[in-house]
């Protein structure tokens, strides 16, 4: 269409801007207002909205819409008008499907608000139900509580009740007795006082009878005794008289005093010998703690024992000791040249045994004196100190009694750093340096009677001269994982597995593989040293007897295995603190003592059975 034609009708703008775009609703729009008559005044009012109302407007609209029926183009624009209001009535129907998607969602969020809504509803309901049950819960305790406290205080006064009702009765049956005890009391002060009075008047009646009769036996007793000394006045003077007047007799007496005086000095002498060797050969001397050598007196009072000894043969000396392969070896070379010296009569050999605690040291001394057949005394170097002064004279009663063995005697001297350490050290004492003196007198030369094996935990700590009387010295480390392994099994099957075998014994096993077990158990004692595993076994045995029904299960073994590693590491633990005092001492001590603390972390050894 021809845009001065629409011009004409619309303005100059054109069509399109003088076209207003406008939404609208065929119900929504309001009636127009019908314009007044132009004749009827009556109704018009100054100042009337009508009243300015200019109709030149529309009839510049009536003429142009007259010129454009008139136009050509008057259907293309009638077309186009249809077409814009065909595209906003489009427009308009998806504005009100988006506003109805929009109400659709309202209602989606208002129902999802509503679920939201009743389940916090439904939340506060149960926890309002939860908080009125704990809150019942709570009553209901406390009320019991109540009841308890109320039973509780009714029970002491009923206790009360009766202690007083006890007390009661024993106050009364206390006065019933102190009542009797009075009434008893004042019957025999009467009954004493009328024994007296009869005694006194008694006495008084008879008196001039007793006076005449004490008269009468002192002169008859002063008589006899005149008489008696002057008999032996006569005796005594007439035989002394003879005595010296016959030179025989003189001679006789003296030489009978002579011989009276010898014979009680010989005796008393004789005696303290003869005990003196008594002691030193068949008496047990103060020092020694346990030996394997009978006195007579033990002959005498356990003879079948005697008699097993001297037919028993040899025993093995590692039976019931773990030892790694290596020292086991070494052990067995000292065990065999030892028994080779016995046999011919040879001289001993001195032996420093060095390690941690629990490692087979003294049982190694016992086993070693019996392979040999030897007799073995075992002593602590802590009795020594104690004795102060008496401690020389104990050390040479100790070897004289060693000397006296037919056997052979192995003196195994347990903690030996305790008393044979260095002299030049301020700490030692002059009885204890006295002490140390006469043992390394009598331990000077190597003796065919006696063997010397010295056990210590700190080698470095011993006198030289100590050091220089040892011919060997061996090792005792901790046991290696196998050596645990064998270990385990041994004390294992000695104290759980055949107490449990026996019938009388109350002891049972759980279901586990105890090969499996021990294993697992060696892997874990890392550390440990013989003797504690032995105690370690022996703590199943109890916790097992411990038990409601007798059985050791496998739970209870590892607990016990548990707390075992547990204490070990706590022991380490004290061990691991340097004390002040050792502060002081030299470099290559702390380097020493340092070594034996970082092998109790690692592996092994030796152990008792």
């Amino acid at each position: 269409m021809d845009n001065s034609i629409l011009s004409k009708f619309f303005g100059s703008k054109g069509a399109s801007a003088d076209i207003p775009d406008v939404k609208f609703d065929a119900g929504s729009l309001p009636t127009p207002p019908t314009p007044p008559d132009k004749n009827d005044n009556s109704g018009l009012k100054p100042g009337d909205k009508w009243s300015s109302f200019d109709p030149t407007g529309l009839e510049r609209a009536a003429k142009a819409a007259r010129e454009l029926d008139a136009s050509s183009h008057a259907k293309d624009a009638l077309e186009l008008s249809k077409h814009q209001e065909h595209t906003k009535q489009i427009e308009f129907q998806a504005k009100v499907k988006e506003y109805e998607t929009h109400v659709e969602q309202l209602k989606i969020e208002q129902i999802r608000q509503q679920s939201e809504e009743k389940r916090n509803n439904l939340q506060q309901d149960a926890k309002l139900k939860k908080e009125q049950a704990e809150y019942q819960d709570l009553l209901s305790r406390r009320r019991y509580d109540d009841q308890l406290k109320q039973q509780a205080a009714r029970n002491e006064e009923d206790l009360r009740r009766q202690e007083q009702s006890v007390e009661k009765q024993e106050a009364m049956r206390r006065a019933t007795l102190e009542h009797e005890m009075k009434l008893r009391r004042d019957n025999e002060i009467a009954r004493a006082e009328a024994e007296a009075l009869a005694r006194a008047k008694a006495d008084r009646e008879n008196q001039d009878l007793r006076f005449e009769e004490i008269r009468l036996k002192a002169a008859e007793h002063r008589t006899t005794v005149l008489e008696s000394i002057k008999t032996a006045g006569s005796v005594m003077g007439d035989g002394a008289k003879a005595f010296l007047n016959d030179w025989d007799k003189i001679t006789t007496a003296a030489f009978g005093i002579t011989l009276a005086a010898v014979g009680l000095y010989t005796a008393k002498n004789g005696i303290g010998v003869a005990a003196r060797y008594i002691e030193a050969r068949l008496g047990k001397p103060s020092l020694v703690r346990e030996t394997s050598r009978l006195t007579f007196l033990e002959g005498l009072r356990h003879p079948i024992k005697t008699s097993r000894r001297f037919f028993s043969k040899p025993e093995d000396s590692l039976r019931g000791v773990v030892l790694k392969p290596t020292l086991e070896e070494n052990i067995r070379d000292i065990a065999i040249s030892t028994r080779n010296t016995k046999t011919n009569r040879g001289v001993y050999r001195n032996i420093l045994l060095h390690g941690p605690p629990g490692t087979g040291k003294t049982l190694f001394s016992k086993k070693l004196a019996l392979h040999s057949g030897m007799d073995f005394a075992i002593m602590t170097g802590g009795d020594v100190a104690p004795m102060g002064r008496d401690g020389v004279t104990a050390v040479h009663k100790l070897f004289d009694w060693a000397n006296s063995s037919r056997r052979g005697l192995m003196l195994f001297v347990d903690e030996a750093d305790a008393f044979l350490r260095k002299r030049a050290t301020e700490k030692i004492s002059e009885d204890l340096r006295a002490t140390l003196n006469a043992f390394l007198y009598r331990t000077g030369d190597q003796s065919s009677k006696f063997m010397m094996v010295l056990a210590s935990n700190q080698p470095e700590q011993l006198d030289w001269a100590i050091n220089d009387r040892v011919d060997e010295i061996v090792e005792f480390d901790l046991p290696g994982l196998e050596e645990r392994e064998r270990l385990v099994r041994l004390y294992f099957d000695k104290y759980v597995l055949e107490p449990a075998m026996e019938k009388r014994q109350r002891l049972k096993l759980g279901d586990f593989d105890f090969s499996i077990k021990c294993s697992q158990i060696a892997e874990k004692t890392k550390g440990l040293s013989g003797r504690e595993i032995s105690k370690l076994a022996v703590a199943w045995q109890a916790t097992g007897y411990a038990s409601s029904d007798g059985t050791l299960t496998e739970q209870m073994v590892d607990d016990r295995v548990e707390e075992a590693v547990k204490q070990h590491q706590l022991k380490m633990e004290w061990i691991s603190h340097v004390s002040p005092g050792m502060e002081k001492e030299s470099s290559q001590t702390t380097s020493t003592k340092s070594s034996h603390y970082a092998a109790a972390h690692s592996t092994d050894p030796a152990v008792d059975t």
